[in-house]
C-alpha cells in the first residue's frame, strides 16, 4: 500500500506520503462522533499535518464511536514501517482519554511490537497560541454582531 498519491486518504484511516523517510508517524488521536462530517475533521487535520512532516506517515483514529479505533491504526503503521510513533491527542486538556487510555493503548502496543518507539503527546494544552485563536474568534464575532 506504500507508494500512493501523495496526501491521499486510504479508508482505513492513514494518509501516506510517496516515500517514508525515517519510519516516523504521527497518530492525531480525537474522541470519535456517530457523525461523519465530525470526524472528518481530524482527517483535515493530518492532511494539512502531511504538508509540515515531508516522508512521515500521518494518520488520524478515534478513542470512541468511530472506526479507525486507535490500536488499529498503530498496527497499520508499523506494518508500514514505522519504528517510532507519536500518538497526538486532539484534546485541549488533559482527562481521563489522554491520562489514562492513550498511555494504556501505547504500552499495549508495545506488547504487541517490541522495540516499537511509541509517544504519547500533550494535549493541546493552555499555550498562548490558543489565547490568539480565542481572541481572533471573538473578535470575528464582534465584528459579525456590529454588522448586524
Amino acid at each position: 500500500m506504500r507508494d500512493r498519491e501523495i496526501g491521499a486518504f486510504v479508508p482505513s484511516g492513514i494518509l501516506y506520503r510517496l516515500r517514508m523517510n525515517d519510519g516516523d508517524a504521527i497518530v492525531l488521536v480525537d474522541h470519535g462522533s456517530r457523525r461523519p462530517e465530525a470526524n472528518g475533521h481530524i482527517d483535515k487535520l493530518a492532511s494539512l499535518l502531511i504538508e509540515q512532516r515531508p516522508g512521515w506517515l500521518v494518520c488520524s483514529a478515534h478513542l470512541e464511536l468511530s472506526e479507525p479505533c486507535v490500536p488499529e491504526v498503530i498496527d497499520g503503521c508499523v506494518r508500514e514501517g514505522a519504528c517510532r510513533i507519536f500518538l497526538h491527542p486532539f484534546f485541549l486538556l488533559p482527562g481521563r482519554h489522554t491520562r489514562d487510555d492513550l498511555p494504556r493503548l501505547a504500552e499495549e502496543a508495545r506488547e504487541r511490537h517490541p522495540g516499537l518507539s511509541i509517544h504519547v503527546t500533550e494535549t493541546l494544552g493552555l499555550d498562548p497560541k490558543l489565547v490568539q485563536i480565542v481572541l481572533d474568534r471573538i473578535d470575528q464575532a464582534a465584528k459579525a454582531a456590529d454588522e448586524t
